[in-house]
Protein backbone atom coordinates (compact mmCIF):
# COMPACT_ATOMS: atom_id res chain seq x y z
CA UNK A 1 0.00 0.00 0.00
CA UNK A 2 0.86 3.33 -0.94
CA UNK A 3 2.33 5.94 2.10
CA UNK A 4 -0.71 7.99 3.08
CA UNK A 5 -0.80 11.52 1.76
CA UNK A 6 -2.61 14.00 3.43
CA UNK A 7 -4.73 17.14 1.44
CA UNK A 8 -2.05 19.14 3.08
CA UNK A 9 0.56 17.27 1.38
CA UNK A 10 -0.84 18.12 -1.98
CA UNK A 11 0.28 21.36 -3.89
CA UNK A 12 -1.82 24.13 -2.67
CA UNK A 13 -3.41 25.16 -6.27
CA UNK A 14 -4.52 21.14 -5.95
CA UNK A 15 -6.27 21.54 -2.06
CA UNK A 16 -10.26 21.84 -2.18
CA UNK A 17 -9.98 24.88 0.70
CA UNK A 18 -7.23 26.95 -0.99
CA UNK A 19 -8.95 26.53 -4.26
CA UNK A 20 -12.46 27.83 -2.36
CA UNK A 21 -10.28 30.49 -0.73
CA UNK A 22 -8.36 31.68 -4.36
CA UNK A 23 -11.38 30.87 -6.80
CA UNK A 24 -14.32 31.13 -4.87
CA UNK A 25 -16.66 28.15 -4.43
CA UNK A 26 -18.30 27.94 -7.48
CA UNK A 27 -14.93 26.64 -8.84
CA UNK A 28 -15.17 23.24 -6.53
CA UNK A 29 -16.83 20.00 -7.65
CA UNK A 30 -19.46 18.60 -5.23
CA UNK A 31 -16.47 16.51 -4.10
CA UNK A 32 -14.44 19.24 -3.17
CA UNK A 33 -17.56 21.33 -1.85
CA UNK A 34 -18.01 17.91 0.38
CA UNK A 35 -14.32 16.74 1.11
CA UNK A 36 -14.32 20.34 2.85
CA UNK A 37 -17.38 19.80 5.07
CA UNK A 38 -15.72 16.36 6.11
CA UNK A 39 -12.58 18.40 7.08
CA UNK A 40 -10.51 14.80 7.25
CA UNK A 41 -9.83 11.73 6.43
CA UNK A 42 -9.08 8.09 7.94
CA UNK A 43 -4.86 7.88 8.27
CA UNK A 44 -5.46 4.32 9.10
CA UNK A 45 -7.29 3.17 5.64
CA UNK A 46 -5.20 5.71 4.12
CA UNK A 47 -8.19 7.63 3.04
CA UNK A 48 -8.34 11.57 2.12
CA UNK A 49 -11.59 13.57 2.70
CA UNK A 50 -12.09 13.66 -1.00
CA UNK A 51 -11.98 9.75 -0.94
CA UNK A 52 -14.66 10.27 1.72
CA UNK A 53 -16.87 12.41 -0.16
CA UNK A 54 -16.80 10.66 -3.29
CA UNK A 55 -17.48 7.80 -1.92
CA UNK A 56 -20.72 9.03 -0.15
CA UNK A 57 -21.90 10.91 -3.65
CA UNK A 58 -21.41 7.69 -4.99
CA UNK A 59 -23.04 5.46 -2.33
CA UNK A 60 -25.98 7.59 -2.26
CA UNK A 61 -26.52 9.26 -5.48
CA UNK A 62 -25.19 12.67 -4.92
CA UNK A 63 -26.13 15.64 -2.75
CA UNK A 64 -29.47 14.89 -3.11
CA UNK A 65 -29.63 11.60 -2.28
CA UNK A 66 -27.17 12.40 1.04
CA UNK A 67 -29.52 14.83 1.99
CA UNK A 68 -32.57 12.09 1.68
CA UNK A 69 -30.38 9.78 3.58
CA UNK A 70 -30.95 9.46 7.70
CA UNK A 71 -28.49 9.94 9.87
CA UNK A 72 -28.34 6.19 10.69
CA UNK A 73 -27.70 5.10 6.99
CA UNK A 74 -24.68 7.47 6.35
CA UNK A 75 -23.45 6.44 9.87
CA UNK A 76 -23.26 3.15 8.31
CA UNK A 77 -20.04 4.00 5.91
CA UNK A 78 -17.05 3.44 6.91
CA UNK A 79 -14.90 6.34 8.35
CA UNK A 80 -18.56 8.82 8.92
CA UNK A 81 -18.97 9.02 12.34
CA UNK A 82 -21.93 10.73 14.21
CA UNK A 83 -19.42 13.97 14.14
CA UNK A 84 -18.80 13.97 10.05
CA UNK A 85 -22.75 13.28 9.99
CA UNK A 86 -24.04 15.95 11.95
CA UNK A 87 -21.32 18.45 9.95
CA UNK A 88 -23.21 17.17 6.36
CA UNK A 89 -26.43 17.38 7.61
CA UNK A 90 -26.43 20.83 9.19
CA UNK A 91 -24.34 22.18 5.79
CA UNK A 92 -27.11 20.55 3.53
CA UNK A 93 -30.10 22.46 6.27
CA UNK A 94 -28.62 25.73 5.61
CA UNK A 95 -28.54 25.53 1.97
CA UNK A 96 -32.62 24.37 2.16
CA UNK A 97 -32.82 26.98 4.10
CA UNK A 98 -31.42 29.62 1.96
CA UNK A 99 -32.76 27.85 -1.06
CA UNK A 100 -36.71 28.67 0.74
CA UNK A 101 -36.15 31.55 1.32
CA UNK A 102 -38.76 34.58 0.31
CA UNK A 103 -37.96 36.71 -2.12
CA UNK A 104 -38.25 40.37 -0.58
CA UNK A 105 -39.98 42.90 -2.75
CA UNK A 106 -37.18 45.28 -4.11
CA UNK A 107 -34.85 42.96 -3.98
CA UNK A 108 -33.23 43.11 -7.38
CA UNK A 109 -32.56 39.96 -9.39
CA UNK A 110 -28.98 39.94 -10.56
CA UNK A 111 -28.12 36.31 -12.06
CA UNK A 112 -29.89 33.45 -13.87
CA UNK A 113 -30.01 31.64 -10.35
CA UNK A 114 -31.76 34.87 -8.60
CA UNK A 115 -34.76 34.73 -11.79
CA UNK A 116 -34.95 31.03 -11.36
CA UNK A 117 -35.23 30.87 -7.25
CA UNK A 118 -37.38 33.62 -7.24
CA UNK A 119 -39.66 32.11 -9.91
CA UNK A 120 -39.47 28.37 -9.49
CA UNK A 121 -42.27 28.31 -7.10
CA UNK A 122 -44.35 30.39 -8.33
CA UNK A 123 -44.40 29.15 -11.91
CA UNK A 124 -46.66 25.47 -11.93
CA UNK A 125 -44.23 23.17 -14.02
CA UNK A 126 -40.50 23.14 -13.75
CA UNK A 127 -40.37 23.00 -17.31
CA UNK A 128 -42.43 25.92 -17.55
CA UNK A 129 -41.25 29.06 -19.59
CA UNK A 130 -41.22 32.37 -19.42
CA UNK A 131 -39.80 35.46 -21.20
CA UNK A 132 -38.19 38.97 -19.73
CA UNK A 133 -37.92 42.03 -21.21
CA UNK A 134 -35.82 45.15 -19.89
CA UNK A 135 -36.88 48.64 -19.77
Amino acid sequence: MASYQTIKDWPEEDRPREKLLNKGAQTLSETELLAIILRNGNASTGESAIDHARLLLNQFGGLKGIEEASVSELATVKGIGPAKVAQVKACLEIARRVGNRKWETGQPLRSAEDVYHHFAKILPERNASFSMSSC
